[in-house]
């Protein structure tokens, strides 16, 4: 049965948030107390440094970490010292710990959180890695893995409304509130809000927070922004199989992800952006751009999906089968991962793709942009600005015929760096790249015209004088209209800008 999420007490918060600060339970702060080895180990889930390194430390901070992230019993007088203003009383009065005898064990999960500008803390149920048994059903999840990466890759315009659909503990919920008039965010857990309810006053903001599955509590309503960290887990309906709600939607396969693509162009604003994250399904002899692709046709919405990386059949059972605190070899565990793997095979499913999903309405009726496209590797965070600009760059050029392109004055961006790679004796380069030292870190394979362009947008030459020229020089047939598609290209990926 799981713990009652805590309860905003108004008086109690500004206590708890000026010791919280006081102590160094911060990002930062404790980066700066534990070391960049024992947090970083702390990322991973890894408690064992930071259990060490804490251990005999006296310091508010450490004893604020053994309670809230470590999970141990911390003597009354401890926890009392560490937060003088609200004492250890006040943290049962809030229902952030409760009382063992001479000690003080906390009931949930919280951590500290933050951006550029903002220091935030975030109160969820206690993790796999502090309690013995396996994770209720009803588990409000904190700050993880995906909520970090939605938070980096999501683009922040300045809005009027924005949505956070499926809100959990409120991790988007805090950034959308820095650059939206009005944060609505809903659930399909009662717990979920509490903890959303919670944090929200904790860190001082107004949500307008509702109850329900999907579109269902919005229904009607636009949005100039929605952001979703979905239950879009692929979990198999079978018997004696757990079902989490912060993982799976109760729908098959990856229609949670679809019903999201189909659904949400009805809830955007002209001009309104849809980001979130997700799995999708890649069937036997198709790729993960076609199931993108059948999923879009008809919605009338601008799509820029980024896969990050796939996973066989195998490799998903066992990420998700040890979910929840079911290790190997126990019963659950095996059950779980033989139903997963009956229904990939029954449904010929190759392998499962995992990505960040952009999709606009478009401001103007007109042929929506499809995008799709991989990167495996690291990318600069937060990640953002660059996908905000590629939105904007990509409804630019469907907005514009070639004409205009070539009308226009390009400048390279300036993280663009060109590589030349040579056999040796070779006079000419046999493969040219420009790639990006910022944003998603593209890269993308030049000819000696696209080469040549990139050298010359500086801004005061367009595209169509610079490509003349460049033919001039090359000596041979006018090249504008062959390096239309790579020059869409490089405009569509942030490779060239227009001049500001």
């Amino acid at each position: 049965m799981s713990l009652p999420a805590p309860t905003p007490v108004p008086e109690l918060l500004p206590l708890l948030r000026a010791d919280l600060s006081a102590a160094g339970f911060t990002v930062d702060g404790l980066v700066a107390h534990l070391g960049p080895m024992v947090s970083s180990a702390l990322g991973r889930e890894q408690l064992l440094p930071a259990e060490r390194a804490t251990r005999t430390d006296g310091s508010p901070a450490a004893a604020l970490v053994r309670l809230f992230t470590l999970g141990v019993e911390v003597p009354f007088d401890v926890v009392d010292a560490a937060l003088p203003q609200l004492g250890a009383d006040g943290l049962g009065s809030l229902g952030l710990a409760e009382r063992t005898g001479a000690g003080v064990r906390a009931t949930c999960d919280l951590r500290p959180y933050g951006d550029e500008g903002h220091v935030w803390w975030v109160a969820s149920d206690l993790s796999t890695t502090t309690r013995s048994k396996p994770l209720p059903p009803d588990h409000v999840l904190g700050i993880g893995g995906a909520s970090v990466t939605l938070a980096s890759w999501t683009p922040r315009p300045l809005v009027r409304r924005a949505l956070d659909l499926g809100v959990g503990a409120g991790v988007q919920a805090l950034h959308l509130a820095g650059h939206a008039e009005q944060v609505v965010a809903t659930d399909l857990s009662a717990r979920a809000l509490d903890y959303a309810r919670f944090n929200s006053a904790l860190a001082q903001q107004e949500w307008d927070l509702r109850l329900g599955d999907m579109f269902d509590p919005v229904t009607g309503e636009r949005f100039d922004l929605v952001v979703s960290n979905p239950p879009y887990v692929i979990t198999p309906r079978r018997a004696r199989v757990p079902v989490y709600e912060y993982r799976d939607a109760g729908r098959a396969g990856d229609v949670v992800v679809e019903d999201l693509v189909r659904g949400v162009g009805d809830i955007l604003e002209p001009g309104g952006i849809a980001h979130f994250i997700g799995n999708w399904e890649i069937h036997a002899e198709t790729t993960w751009r076609d199931r993108w692709r059948g999923w879009l046709q008809g919605t009338g919405l601008d799509a820029f999906v980024v896969q990050r990386g796939t996973q066989d059949p195998a490799e998903y059972a066992e990420t998700w089968a040890r979910d929840g605190g079911h290790l190997p070899g126990s019963w659950v565990h095996d059950e779980l991962y033989a139903a997963w793997l009956e229904d990939f095979a029954e449904r010929h499913v190759d392998g499962i793709g995992f990505g960040v999903v952009t999709l606009q309405r478009p401001r103007a009726p007109r042929e929506p942009f499809v995008d799709l496209i991989e990167v495996r590797g690291p990318v600069h965070a937060p990640t953002g600005p660059a996908v905000l600009a590629g939105m904007a760059s990509r409804a630019w050029l469907a907005e514009h015929d070639d004409d205009d392109v070539l009308d226009v004055a390009w400048r390279c961006a300036p993280d663009v760096t060109i590589e030349s790679h040579s056999l040796p004796g070779d006079v000419d380069p046999q493969v040219i790249l420009a790639r990006q030292g910022g944003g998603l870190g593209l890269t993308q394979q030049l000819d000696t015209v696209g080469a040549a362009l990139v050298s010359v947008c500086d801004g005061q030459l367009t595209a169509r004088v610079a490509l003349n020229a460049i033919g001039a020089l090359l000596g041979g047939e006018d090249p504008t209209s062959g390096a239309m598609p790579m020059l869409r290209d490089l405009i569509a990926r942030g490779f060239l800008r227009r001049r500001s």
